[in-house]
């Protein structure tokens, strides 16, 4: 069984930072992208970003380029989304996803393992 839990989502002011947490527990994904993904009511779930447990690649949606980073730690097998200049558009629920499957990393439908997400809110 796999377990994702996120954590540091809140309420911040338009240019201000968050940081996310996601732990992981219940098995290795060496080899296997981990994802974070955005939400918002009444919208598709959105890629922001990913990065391979192997050799730490990472990818990221245009909008979030240069203003998120994803990390992660091997050994306490945990995923980070470092959130800087943050707009209001950012606001969303926030989801780490796991892949365990496949080497695919940017749509909902590769990741077979999500976490119960973190509201992110971001006032003007």
């Amino acid at each position: 069984q796999v377990q994702l839990v996120e954590s540091g989502g809140g309420l911040v002011q338009a240019g201000g930072s968050l940081r996310l947490s996601c732990a992981a527990a219940g098995r290795t994904f060496r080899g296997y992208p981990m994802g974070w993904f955005r939400q918002v009511p009444g919208k598709e779930r959105e890629f922001v970003a990913a990065i391979r447990w192997s050799d730490g690649r990472t990818t990221y949606t245009d909008s979030v380029k240069g203003r998120f980073t994803i990390s992660r730690d091997v050994a306490k097998n945990m995923v980070y989304l470092q959130m800087n200049s943050l707009k209001p558009e950012d606001t969303a629920v926030y989801y780490c996803a796991a892949n365990t499957k496949t080497t695919g990393w940017t749509t909902p439908h590769e990741y077979d393992y999500w976490g119960q997400g973190t509201q992110v809110t971001v006032s003007s």
